[in-house]
């Protein structure tokens, strides 16, 4: 059985392995290597050099100490994980270097030992059926014998049986191999006199079969928690990235939905000028080219206020030529404003439904009134006319109704989460007001923060 200093040197080790694990996260090129599934040289090479500082410290702490701490030498668990991960270079890299704290200590066959142990990392590297399975690697054997016999019954099944059986005995196999580097180490121990290697029980007698199972299992774990802490970082990201990308689908859709809208009722615009009046509509026309070409080269989310104002200057000319005099057009921003980044194509189905819906059935017109300013570091911006006004029943379900006022909060809700507020005052025979506030963004790494759908979460 294990006395007390055994199971505690056990535990310790096992404990280090996890504080490793969460130190190498605090890299920026660590976290980038493990996010990739095809890696350079470049990145296997990066991987070598922190694998062999870190867990090259944690032999050189034992060494130093004269063997004081000796659950904190990670030397030979390193050199198989960096082989499991970069392949037989990386492996062979990093053991060959966490193997020098030793070898200044005399213990010389250290090198040959934590090489082979890189290699055997890379073995398992190459026995991996697919290049993600690396990361399912489990020291729980029964589980995977479990799953392999439970597969094994259900022959009739799809490919999908064939994939966890793979998976399994490849988990297998990587225990195996484990295992096979601890008995190595033994052996080298046991078989030189001299300028052997490290070995934990060598100051915490007996050394028995119980020894030798307890330390197998634990250079199991000490292997395999790593990969497991991993494991989870590399979903978290993939799960954020799949809703980055989530978010941007949406908005592409909800955008494709208010071009073609706006682009029906411009031309509609346009055919009434032709009839009225030839050559005002061939300016028209080349006004409408120009708010074309300006959503023909949007790629992004987001843009300046101020190139938002100059869209609505170039719809409004079009609607003013159609209703004359009976349309006005007021603006009151703050220069402040101008530069802040919007959603774009957020004004523009607001003042369509002005028009449509407020003005004109309107018989001596109105009047649109567009004011932007700043308050609390949020931006503001109201929209508002003088028509006639939405009944209270029907104020009620607005956001159901219709694309264009809808989709702006649709796409609000998506972009800001819960951060932004949007807001329908009128009554009927005055007019209607819609308030927008959202968060003031006046850098592009705000900007790229709701793209990638960090502020939306965060709000």
């Amino acid at each position: 059985m294990l006395n007390l200093d055994q199971l505690a040197a056990l535990l310790i080790k096992v404990a280090v392995s996890a504080s490793i694990a969460s130190i190498l996260m605090r890299f920026g090129s660590m976290q980038k290597i493990l996010l990739r599934d095809d890696r350079t040289v470049r990145d296997r090479l990066d991987l070598a050099l922190i694998f062999s500082c870190l867990y090259g410290a944690s032999a050189g702490v034992r060494v130093l100490t004269h063997g004081q701490y000796p659950a904190i030498d990670l030397a030979l668990e390193g050199a198989l994980i960096a082989g499991m991960l970069g392949g037989y270079v990386s492996g062979l890299i990093t053991g060959i270097c966490v193997s020098i704290p030793d070898m200044f200590a005399g213990n010389w066959m250290s090198m040959p030992l934590y090489s082979a142990a890189g290699l055997l990392g890379g073995l398992m590297h190459d026995l991996a059926p697919q290049r993600d399975d690396i990361w399912y690697f489990s020291a729980f054997v029964d589980l995977n014998l479990w799953r392999v016999f439970r597969q094994l019954l259900r022959l009739n099944r799809a490919a999908i049986q064939r994939r966890v059986v793979e998976r399994a005995a490849f988990n297998l196999a990587c225990n195996a191999i484990v295992i096979v580097a601890e008995m190595l180490r033994w052996g080298v121990y046991f078989t030189f006199s001299v300028h052997r290697t490290f070995f934990l029980f060598a100051h915490k007698p007996p050394v028995n079969n119980w020894t030798l199972a307890a330390s197998a299992a634990t250079t199991l774990f000490a292997v395999s928690l790593p990969l497991r802490v991993w494991s989870s970082f590399r979903a978290e990201r993939q799960l954020e990235a799949q809703r980055a990308r989530l978010i941007e689908a949406r908005l592409a859709a909800l955008t494709n939905q208010i071009n073609p809208h706006f682009l029906f009722n411009t031309l509609n615009s346009v055919s009434t000028l032709i009839r009225i009046d030839p050559e005002r509509a061939r300016g028209m026309i080349y006004k409408l080219s120009n708010i074309l070409r300006r959503l023909l080269r949007k790629t992004e989310n987001f843009a300046p206020l101020r190139e938002e104002i100059s869209f609505i200057d170039d719809y409004l000319a079009i609607e003013i030529v159609r209703f004359g005099e009976k349309l006005r057009f007021l603006k009151n921003v703050d220069e402040n404003t101008l530069d802040r980044l919007v959603p774009s194509m957020i004004l523009q189905p607001i003042v369509e439904n002005s028009i449509k819906h407020g003005l004109a059935s309107k018989v001596e017109g109105g009047m649109i009134e567009l004011r932007a300013w700043m308050e609390n570091a949020r931006l503001h911006i109201s929209i508002s006319d003088d028509g006639v006004g939405i009944q209270e029943d029907k104020l009620g379900n607005l956001f159901e109704q219709g694309i264009g006022v809808s989709n702006v909060r649709e796409r609000l809700r998506v972009l800001f989460g819960a951060g932004y507020r949007m807001l329908i005052e009128s009554k009927p025979g005055e007019g209607t007001r819609t308030l927008i506030e959202i968060p003031e963004l006046e850098n592009f790494g705000a900007r790229r923060e709701i793209e990638s759908g960090t502020l939306a979460g965060r709000a």
